[in-house]
């Protein structure tokens, strides 16, 4: 069991994260796609599924978005809806700034506490207007639904910028957050940096290490390269031009993404950190979901 595993903070934890459909499609169209992604994913060896809940993140900067951004379907109603059959627990995301105290109180009071779990995502920046703020939205989960077991997101590279991303992190534990899901990984050495100090400041103030579970995307195309530097994926110059450069970007970067985990694994276990991995594609072509299906077989080996 994905909570049990979380509670007893296991390394290995892999979990494949998709985004619901469009919303306005039709019933009929809504559930071929589930039963895709359901035949797709049912035979995999996977220990929970993530389903995000995506905003507009056009406050976070001035660059224009590749991909005109999309309204999608609640992923909690589409888990409840049309992923039902699918037996493993579903990671429900929460942009709690999208919501009233009233709208996530609800979704807290039906959300299942071993079915289901969230995680909670602050705005995307400081200019956007919000309902509630993630402080207020941990308070209230702590009044709603004590027993539903809570994520946080982290982000590496921002650690670079201010060296404070573990301290984010103990701060977010200390809320109620028992594990934490990591924006995509392409610079490996972020990520370590990352891991030093969560690791070194829990070890020095006696706080037990959550599982952190690290973000893995194949990349297709440069129109999703240039998509996945918009969303604030580092890809470091030497490696942008190695994918743009291979006879297969596609390939490159399922290989890339292998090597990238494989070097977080043994990093991580040196020093007990427990630590583990989520598969999504940011793209819905076939093949680069294809290839993130790919991936997971090859992580979870």
């Amino acid at each position: 069991m994905l909570v049990q595993k979380i509670k007893n903070k296991e390394s290995g934890i892999v979990l494949y994260g998709i985004t619901p459909p469009k919303a306005g499609l039709g019933e009929e169209r809504v559930a071929e796609i589930s039963a895709l992604q359901i035949e797709r994913l049912q035979a995999l060896n996977i220990d929970g599924l993530v389903l995000y809940d995506i905003q507009d993140e056009k406050s976070r900067t001035e660059v224009e978005r590749p991909f005109p951004f999309i309204e999608t379907l609640d992923a909690f109603d589409y888990s409840q809806q049309y992923l039902a059959s699918l037996d493993v627990p579903k990671i429900i995301y929460r942009a709690v700034g999208k919501y009233s105290e009233a709208e996530l109180g609800q979704f807290l009071s039906a959300a299942s506490s071993t079915k289901n779990l969230t995680v909670f995502v602050g705005a995307a920046s400081k200019e956007q207007s919000v309902s509630m703020n993630i402080n207020d939205a941990y308070e209230l989960k702590s009044k709603v639904n004590q027993q539903l077991l809570l994520g946080g997101v982290t982000i590496s590279e921002r650690h670079q910028s201010k060296g404070d991303e573990h301290l984010r992190v103990f701060n977010k534990i200390a809320q109620g957050c028992d594990f934490f899901i990591s924006q995509g990984v392409y610079d490996v050495n972020a990520s370590k940096d990352f891991l030093s100090d969560y690791y070194y400041y829990g070890l020095e103030n006696n706080i037990p290490l959550v599982p952190i579970l690290f973000t893995l995307t194949p990349c297709g195309s440069q129109k999703t390269l240039e998509f996945m530097k918009w969303l604030g994926i580092s890809i470091p110059r030497w490696l942008e031009n190695e994918l743009l450069h291979s006879q297969d970007i596609l390939q490159k970067s399922v290989e890339v993404s292998e090597q990238n985990y494989r070097e977080l694994r043994r990093f991580a276990a040196e020093k007990g950190i427990p630590i583990g991995c989520n598969i999504e594609s940011v793209a819905i072509r076939k093949v680069e979901v294809e290839a993130s299906i790919e991936l997971l077989r090859r992580v979870s080996q």
